[in-house]
């Protein structure tokens, strides 16, 4: 079941299960991205900033930084509205994968699934196991992985079960 979000909400713990994707809107990486992501992350490697020698090199152009790309797709998921009253603490990034080059002009999305819930050891809060998907127009996956995130329980059932 795919759910889009056109505004913000009200979710909690709750509100998510197992099964749930999520697809967010696109955004067209450009130029004064990568300029201004190698500026503020001080990484300047040419294959991200100098536009002749990479027109020599194996991608044929500048590509945009890996973390660049993860950081776009953080900010589109916030851009649904669904984790941004809920969440307390992102708890780790895990098996991220740098699958295709993220360049100049791609539009990517996000989608975001819910693999998993559960409510942590006190019941005070939960947990949602998301997979991260970020594709180009085409469809093509660019970056994946699994991204963690504890979120609050809805006021009037914290300490129930989940």
């Amino acid at each position: 079941m795919t759910q889009q979000m056109g505004s913000p909400s009200d979710w909690y713990f709750e509100d998510f299960a197992a099964g749930q994707i999520f697809r967010t809107q696109g955004r067209t990486i450009t130029e004064t991205d990568i300029v201004t992501f190698a500026g503020w992350s001080w990484d300047t490697n040419p294959v991200h900033t100098d536009a002749a020698l990479s027109a020599t090199g194996r991608f044929g152009q500048p590509i945009a930084h890996g973390a660049l790309g993860l950081s776009v797709a953080l900010g589109l998921a916030s851009r649904l509205g669904i984790f941004e009253k809920c969440s307390i603490a992102l708890l780790g990034i895990d098996h991220w994968r740098f699958e295709r080059p993220l360049v100049v002009g791609d539009t990517v999305r996000c989608t975001i699934h819910i693999a998993g819930t559960r409510a942590t050891s006190n019941g005070e809060a939960g947990i949602l196991e998301r997979a991260f998907v970020l594709t180009g127009q085409d469809g093509t996956v660019l970056q994946r992985g699994d991204i963690g995130l504890m979120v609050s329980r809805r006021p009037s059932e914290v300490g129930g079960s989940a």
